[in-house]
């Protein structure tokens, strides 16, 4: 089992080895190493004084695999789920295996409804997002941008074309909801 302190069982004995590959066993003799006294080493173990690792506290459920059992003794949270890019995180850990696609589209879909929920969350601050300049839009004019794309080979000038539509797309496509839902407004009261 991965996480226990059994040793795992040689492949090949100590002379096999030290006849295939050259100098191999060197420091087998304790006089050779400088660590022996702070060594205590248990023949039928790893070295690890536990035979299961103390687990962390999970405060909140974690997404996990199903292919495990358990989670790992440590793990991170970095950044915990939450709103519907968590509810969709959690319904691909629960759903699928790591070793379907639907699976990873699931969580590249919560990461692009987590930017949008993010992004709406700014306009609830005092500084909203503003994606003419935090995209580099203003760059392209400022820092020769078009320059930088005419015969220099550059790999990713294929998606120039697209990248505009990508980044902005969704922008405008809000502007121009938010703009019908306020003319229907208006149409209704006058």
């Amino acid at each position: 089992m991965a996480y226990t302190s059994e040793r795992p069982p040689n492949a090949e004995s100590s002379d096999q080895l030290r006849a295939r590959i050259p100098g191999w066993g060197a420091d087998l003799d304790p006089k050779h190493r400088p660590s022996v006294p702070k060594l205590q080493w248990q023949d039928d173990r790893s070295g690890a004084h536990w035979d299961f690792p103390e687990r962390q506290p999970e405060k909140q459920p974690r997404e996990r695999s199903i292919e495990h059992a358990f989670l790992t003794p440590v793990f991170g949270t970095s950044c915990p789920p939450k709103g519907l890019s968590g509810v969709l995180r959690r319904y691909s850990y629960r759903k699928y295996s790591e070793g379907r696609a639907a699976h990873w589209l699931l969580l590249l879909a919560a990461d692009r409804v987590d930017a949008w929920e993010s992004h709406l969350r700014s306009f609830a601050t005092l500084r909203p997002d503003n994606p003419i300049t935090e995209t580099g839009v203003l760059s392209e004019f400022t820092r020769h941008g078009v320059a930088s794309r005419v015969g220099r080979r550059r790999a990713d000038v294929k998606h120039h074309l697209v990248d505009p539509v990508l980044v902005a797309g969704p922008w405008v496509l809000v502007a121009g909801l938010l703009t019908a839902a306020i003319k229907t407004l208006v149409r209704r009261r006058g």
